[in-house]
């Protein structure tokens, strides 16, 4: 086959969940387990650092893979999802994975078919495969690995890392993880292992007492970073991430440095033979250069995009991923901060989010704060979109006013059309939506 039929096929033959929906989504991890054995355990041949969470993981995830790779490690990368091309899911130090490596699993994989391990995967479960065998082949010295959904039973919890980190905890995903932020957290705090080390960023009143009572039943050392760091100016650390939402973090990915360079490994018989200590820092190169040299270029060593990044000038537009209520909050802190004329939001969602509540949450902190605005409805280019029209009925329903397109490309063109040089064009509402524009 060649990549592009093999995106097609995993396109067309495997569930994918940011596509899809609930018809993808396994509550059994079974599957992966099973995977991975087949595959010779993969997850078992290099080191690993896991981050979950409601927001914000995905950007932790990057700076933690872009400090350790100032710091001279191959470091590995999975993310999710991606925006433009499928390989985004998959780096070493920067570069993603080659077209041929995942013709050449895909390949092997669909020949395979009879073997039970290899059958009805879902697009999620045969990518964390890819990924792993990946990192595995390729003698990556640490993965940074981002959860996909939840925790304790996202595919990726087949490792057992070095750290476990969880940014925070949200109300996102309920029909599967609950509908409380307790529930929530419980699913989350399933990638806590025994004996592992694992770092919370936010410290919150529901959610304080679960991670706690999970970590000490796992022997699991926890802290707090919001508890030791507070980050007042991003500026001081990177200029290639700008939103305020970033100084949360930020913080989370200091105390999580600190963590790893506490960490000590085995000597090897050699090592041993020469000094009296059996033990060894693991990340003895995270050094304050390296960390300050990451953090200001996780941009350029990672690839990460969608985080309020500029796509247009005069009038400034701006693709924002926030797409849950704590994202859409955050993204408001940084609105405040900014001075333009007229605000111009481009908008469009899945249709499994609260886009009623969000609507009326953007629409009363704009009033709230005297800017003018007006709102372009659109819809994502994926099945699971919201189409636009329902978008903008149930809009008006709620006193909201509109203009509707099909597509992100034409109310994109539309705003900054009717925009004057001094106001800002905000795209924001999903993934996908941002995907679609920056395509």
């Amino acid at each position: 086959m060649t990549y592009q039929e093999t995106l097609d096929f995993m396109f067309a033959q495997l569930p994918m969940y940011h596509r899809v929906g609930a018809a993808a989504y396994k509550a059994d991890i079974q599957p992966t387990v099973d995977m991975m054995a087949a595959l010779g355990n993969p997850e078992r041949k290099f080191k690993s650092i896991h981050v979950a969470g409601t927001n914000g993981k995905g950007s932790v995830s990057h700076f933690l893979a872009s400090i350790l790779q100032e710091a001279g490690y191959k470091v590995g990368l999975y993310t999710s999802p991606h925006l433009v091309d499928f390989r985004e899911r998959i780096r070493i130090n920067g570069e993603m994975i080659p077209q041929q490596a995942v013709v050449d699993f895909v390949t092997q994989t669909i020949k395979q078919s009879d073997n039970q391990a290899f059958k009805n995967l879902s697009f999620f479960e045969m990518t964390v495969g890819l990924a792993f065998d990946y990192f595995a082949k390729e003698k990556v010295d640490v993965a940074v690995i981002e959860v996909g959904m939840g925790g304790r039973l996202d595919s990726t919890n087949v490792i057992s890392p070095l750290l476990s980190v969880i940014t925070n905890i949200g109300l996102d995903h309920t029909q599967f993880l609950g509908d409380t932020l307790e529930k929530i957290a419980a699913e989350k705090a399933g990638i806590i292992k025994e004996g592992v080390p694992v770092v919370i960023g936010e410290t919150q009143a529901e959610t304080k007492p679960v991670f706690d009572r999970v970590a000490a039943g796992h022997h699991a050392p926890i802290t707090y970073a919001d508890q030791h760091y507070v980050v007042d100016d991003i500026g001081r650390y990177t200029d290639e991430l700008t939103g305020d939402y970033q100084k949360k973090n930020l913080a989370t990915v200091l105390e999580a440095v600190e963590v790893l360079k506490s960490l000590r490994g085995e000597k090897s018989k050699s090592q041993k033979a020469e000094g009296n200590s059996s033990t060894l820092q693991l990340f003895d190169s995270l050094t304050p250069a390296a960390v300050r040299q990451g953090l200001a270029r996780v941009v350029t060593n990672t690839h990460l995009h969608g985080r309020w990044q500029k796509i247009g000038e005069s009038p400034l537009t701006i693709c924002e991923t926030a797409h849950n209520e704590p994202g859409i909050r955050s993204m408001l802190g940084k609105l405040q901060t900014m001075h333009f004329r007229r605000l111009h939001l481009v908008y469009g969602c899945v249709n499994d989010k609260d886009f009623r509540h969000i609507l009326q949450l953007l629409t009363n902190q704009f009033s709230f704060f005297n800017f003018q605005f007006s709102i372009y409805f659109t819809q994502p280019s994926v099945p699971r979109r919201l189409p636009v029209a329902d978008l903008a009925a149930a809009a008006k329903e709620i006193g909201i006013e509109g203009k509707s397109y099909l597509n992100v490309k034409d109310a994109i063109a539309a705003a900054r059309n009717a925009a004057d040089p001094a106001d800002l064009v905000l795209v924001t509402g999903s993934i996908f939506l941002v995907a679609d524009a920056l395509t």
